[in-house]
């Protein structure tokens, strides 16, 4: 009996904005006996950008996907990208002291700053729009340990501002609640994204092979064989597995968990119905998170459940997504919304809310982009920066940091 190399999950149901007919359907290119650089397998968000970066540094690669690229878990997403992570600052500083938590969300910061200027530089404007960002005070950071979580962040010289509840309602029109601002996070549309770093990726050569199951992965002397479903192999000098939340079993260590989010979409042009179109989210537990897009949809999500998928969890789509309108316009004052979609889809997390990006423990071709935590593309810029180091053998200094065998 043989274990596949990654799960295979029904990663969203329901309406999700960003999926239609007019998706651009990829010409897929030739797969068996590929011979490259790096063959990376993940054609969503994640394999997206990390693809572009390695074939613009010259690398020759392949990205590989079971599926339509951008068609997984990437067509579900939110898309907020932000540079601030589900675990606060301030109680990962508890954990491993502050100099170190400040160190992983400094560089987490530092990704999410490049990645804007470089979509920016490659005239990808209408993927990207700067937004603030407003984290509303909830049962997991009160006001006062808002206020501390604001205080840390700007000793490790990460841009946030600390408000009173009536200056967010004067400010950005929300009932009032107390909330730190930050700057530097963006909102994308992210299956238009993926499609066009990875139309950039084959523009510098970048093969492009789809539907393709890749089954196992064989060490060999020089590199790695890929064994797809249907019998055809190729190989690879090293290998990036960024499989998103089919989670590579083998590989991935279990502290790296699967949960499922629920999220509703309203009609074009509702937006705006508050200032700054700012992306919204919550210190709490369950959290809601809420953003308007380039067609004036607002997009809100939250109500998150450990059952990362099945009947169970399509079955609460109703009422979580009645629960997050709700919610919605509490956060409005009162002002009723339409819903116009409704989806649920598998996310997921890790213990400290940072990603697994390292080398694998059991094959020393084999790398890990695994953007767990909450904050996938954000994460999936990360891990773009290190690989873009690592595979061309200069050491990443913060590699440690984000090490899948952390936990273990």
């Amino acid at each position: 009996m043989s274990i596949p190399l990654s799960e295979t999950h029904d990663l969203h149901t329901g309406d999700v904005p960003w999926s239609d007919e007019t998706w651009p359907q990829f010409a897929a290119d030739q797969f068996d006996h590929l011979s490259v650089d790096v063959a990376i397998v993940g054609g969503g968000i994640v394999g997206a950008i990390i693809g572009e970066r390695l074939a613009s540094r010259g690398m020759s690669l392949a990205v590989l996907d079971r599926r339509i690229p951008g068609s997984g878990s990437t067509a579900a997403s939110t898309a907020q990208v932000m540079w601030a992570m589900d675990v606060p600052l301030t109680q990962l500083a508890a954990r491993i002291g502050e100099d170190e938590a400040a160190r992983r969300w400094r560089r987490v910061y530092k990704a999410v700053r490049s990645f804007g200027d470089r979509i920016d530089r490659l005239g990808l404007h209408a993927a990207r729009a700067a937004r603030p960002t407003v984290y509303l005070a909830g049962n997991v950071l009160g006001q006062d340990a808002l206020a501390e979580e604001v205080q840390m962040r700007q000793r490790c010289e990460l841009p946030s501002q600390f408000l009173t509840a009536s200056a967010v309602a004067s400010r950005f029109g929300f009932a009032a609640r107390a909330a730190s601002v930050s700057r530097g996070g963006f909102e994308i549309e992210p299956v238009q994204l993926t499609h066009a770093l990875l139309t950039r990726a084959r523009a510098k050569g970048a093969k492009l092979c789809s539907p393709v199951d890749i089954i196992a992965l064989h060490q060999l002397a020089d590199g790695v064989e890929l064994k797809a479903a249907d019998g055809r192999r190729c190989r690879a000098r090293m290998v990036v597995l960024a499989t998103g939340y089919e989670r590579p079993s083998l590989f991935l260590p279990p502290a790296f968990r699967l949960h499922a989010t629920f999220a509703i979409a309203t009609p074009p042009s509702t937006a705006p119905l508050w200032r700054e179109r700012a992306m919204v989210w919550e210190a709490a537990d369950p959290y809601l998170y809420v953003r308007s897009d380039g067609d004036g949809r607002i997009i809100a999500g939250g109500e998150d459940i450990d059952q990362a998928e099945g009947i169970q969890r399509d079955h609460l789509i109703p009422a979580k997504t009645a629960v997050i309108a709700a919610k919605l316009e509490g956060l409005l004052g009162g002002r009723r919304i339409a819903v116009e979609r409704r989806w649920a889809a598998t996310f997921g997390s890790s213990p400290d809310g940072l990603p697994a990006i390292g080398r694998s423990a059991i094959m020393p071709d084999v790398w890990l982009a695994a953007a767990f935590g909450g904050n996938g593309i954000a994460f999936a810029a990360l891990a773009a920066d290190i690989l873009e180091r690592e595979l061309a053998g200069d050491h990443d200094p913060d590699l440690e940091c984000f090490d899948p065998r952390r936990f273990d």
